[in-house]
């Protein structure tokens, strides 16, 4: 089972283009500043097996959507379960373009299954200090756009190029 705090139909700031946005309840991190504090508790949000999430975030989709974004909370933190969710998404819309936020750096998941689903990794935690609202995609000037693919395949992180 995944806990979900809420889905968001269409957002323009979590990734490029025109996005669904799932975000995940519970993370371990509590950073300073957080900008969804309400997703933090593990307890919480409702409850989806992954195949019903997918089906929810599958109906949401328009033609005009590029892709989804998994937030959070922090998404890694039921890895084992969005793996599935992501799984199931692609059986359903293969070439699903992924981004995930994650208060991980990239080293610390990148031997997780889950990564090979996901095609954009937004690591690193929230730093309060270095909040910027200017820097496109990200909450912190800590934070990078990771190319996933490109990362497994190369064996260390990537930038990702917008």
């Amino acid at each position: 089972m995944l806990r979900v705090a809420g889905i968001l139909n269409e957002s323009i700031v979590d990734g490029p283009g025109i996005r669904a946005v799932v975000f995940f309840q519970g993370c371990p991190r509590h950073c300073e500043g957080c900008h969804n504090p309400s997703t933090l508790p593990f307890e919480g949000g409702t409850e989806y097996t992954p195949e019903d999430l997918a089906k929810d975030v599958i109906k949401r989709l328009t033609p005009l959507h590029r892709g989804i974004t998994l937030s959070g909370g922090d998404p890694l933190a039921q890895a084992d379960g969005v793996l599935e969710f992501l799984q199931a998404m692609k059986k359903l819309k293969p070439g699903l373009n992924v981004w995930c936020y994650t208060g991980y750096v990239y080293n610390e998941v990148k031997n997780l299954p889950v990564l090979k689903e996901i095609n954009v990794l937004v690591d690193g935690p929230f730093i309060l200090a270095q909040r910027d609202l200017d820097f496109p995609y990200r909450g912190s000037r800590n934070q990078r756009l990771i190319d996933v693919p490109a990362s497994l395949e190369k064996g260390e992180a990537v930038d990702f190029e917008l």
